[in-house]
């Protein structure tokens, strides 16, 4: 089951909120006018009695009284001490920053399955949480980036980099990647293994240029690949996307475009590692995305 921590926390935020205000507005004062009784009957008792004198151990057992009976209820004092808390950590998750975990190998050898990444939430617009209605733009994404988003056939939050821009025509032909008919600059750096559906296949890594950004993809050898051809337009308000494992990726070559209001922010980091299991998480692979 997938949890939305968003709308989690603005459930959380509005109703510690919601507790708190109504405290203040219908419960405090009747708290303080019981307090305020107390310490009235007392004095009057006191005053009552002439030769009785208050001392300071009365003084402190009137003001016992009224501290217990102006004691918040114990719901009451929970929304007040999270609310600050929550609303810090919503602002920091829908407008600053907000973690996540790889969980499969699309992006290999960018980001590996277990890698935890920072996504920069506020670099494509300011968002409101839930919704996702963008109230400020910013910047728009550019070629090469790693971009978090929402696809446009599943309620799911997928990485992947940014190929496509609105308007471009994207052709992919046996490992070949083309930009507006211009392929794209890469160099083999070696060979690899790439874990298929059926099993480990021999592989090439690449070392890619797209947009500036230079990184690393890999690509099953030519004699496993689907030597089929295919060509997009990316249409207005939308961009395409690829895995940098390229023939182990769902992406925008099989599920299409990705709108803009399904944006949720850049990776630019990782910044701890966990392989599945028990087992412990690494700072070894910390470093920025590019």
């Amino acid at each position: 089951m997938n949890i939305d921590f968003s709308l989690v926390l603005v459930i959380l935020v509005g109703l510690s909120g919601l507790i708190w205000l109504l405290d203040v507005i219908l419960l405090k004062p009747g708290r303080t006018a019981i307090g305020e009784e107390i310490r009235g009957s007392r004095a009057n008792s006191r005053v009552g009695a002439r030769h009785a004198s208050p001392g300071a151990h009365g003084v402190d057992r009137v003001e016992q009284e009224v501290a217990q009976a102006t004691r918040e209820p114990v719901v009451v004092e929970y929304a007040r001490a999270f609310f600050p808390v929550l609303v810090l950590v919503l602002v920091l998750r829908s407008f600053l920053f907000e973690p996540f975990q790889i969980p499969t190998g699309s992006m290999i050898p960018t980001l590996e399955i277990g890698d935890f990444i920072l996504v920069n939430k506020y670099a494509y617009g300011l968002r409101l949480p839930v919704i996702g209605t963008k109230i400020m733009n910013v910047d728009d994404p550019q070629r090469g980036e790693v971009m978090v988003f929402i696809p446009p056939h599943e309620d799911q939050y997928y990485i992947k980099r940014v190929i496509g821009l609105p308007g471009d025509t994207v052709r992919y032909e046996d490992g070949v990647l083309s930009i507006n008919r211009e392929p794209v600059q890469i160099e083999p750096s070696g060979a690899t293994t790439i874990n298929s559906a059926f099993g480990p296949v021999p592989g090439t890594s690449y070392t890619e240029v797209i947009g500036g950004i230079e990184h690393t993809i890999q690509t099953k050898n030519q004699s496993l690949r689907n030597p089929a051809r295919s060509m997009w337009v990316v249409p207005p308000g939308s961009y395409f996307m690829m895995g940098d494992n390229r023939d182990e990726s769902s992406d925008s070559r099989i599920w299409g475009v990705v709108p803009e209001e399904n944006i949720v922010g850049k990776a630019v980091a990782v910044w701890m590692h966990k392989d599945p299991g028990w087992n412990l998480p690494t700072f070894s692979r910390s470093h920025w995305i590019k």
